[in-house]
């Protein structure tokens, strides 16, 4: 599986399922998609402001569940096994991505793995097993928050200097030197994780393509 980035602004995911695992994909997709759970139950949990629909589809209502929602996604979050079945069959049917929140390992043409993330907008690091193991996936995405911490900022100031930096006559190879030097600076990064303060890692970004530009 090779990962990607997908836009769900605008775009509809569509759920069935309404228990715990159903809830986090909901939180998850609601940060971007407008997303409709179908369940003839719903966990005691949050949703991200998700829409409901208490049903208890039959696997053959599944297709038309799917053309009436017009999703950019389904995710079959169940537990039952021949419904998630029928879900993802159908949504491959359709021409559309489906997620298996119930299938480990090997998947089907069109089918998705939501990896666990981490982000500190506009960076975002996303953790995957391909499936294989979702534990390892969250272990791993606890290691690496310290690692990100701090991380937008950074990205912000690093990507606003090289606007800045193209406008100037300045060496093309100094410059993304210059850059790369910022991007790298331990003190960029100490001041963005101790104070997240944008203005102070611009002076000290400042600095350092000085320095950079100096040497």
């Amino acid at each position: 599986m090779i990962p990607l980035v997908h836009d769900f602004e605008g775009e509809v995911v569509l759920i069935f399922g309404g228990g715990p695992v159903g809830a986090r994909k909901a939180r998850r997709f609601a940060e971007e998609a407008r997303v409709v759970v179908v369940s003839p139950t719903f966990a005691d949990e949050a949703f991200g402001g998700s829409e409901f629909v208490r049903a208890a589809p039959d696997p053959a209502d599944v297709p038309a569940w799917i053309e009436a929602a017009d999703p950019a996604l389904v995710v079959a979050a169940t537990d039952d096994d021949v419904l998630n079945a029928a879900v993802g069959r159908a949504a491959s049917e359709a021409g559309i991505l489906v997620n298996r929140a119930d299938r480990s390992g090997g998947r089907e043409r069109g089918s998705v793995v939501v990896p666990a993330t981490v982000d500190d907008g506009p960076v975002g690091v996303a953790v995957t097993t391909g499936g294989t193991s979702p534990a390892v996936s969250r272990h791993l995405r606890r290691e690496l928050e310290s690692t990100v911490a701090g991380a937008g900022v950074v990205a912000t100031v690093v990507g606003d200097l090289r606007g800045t930096l193209k406008a100037r006559s300045i060496d093309p190879e100094r410059r993304r030197e210059a850059v790369r030097a910022v991007a790298a600076s331990d003190a960029v990064w100490t001041v963005a994780r101790e104070s997240g303060d944008e203005r102070r890692v611009r002076e000290v970004a400042d600095r350092v393509v000085a320095e950079a530009l100096d040497g």
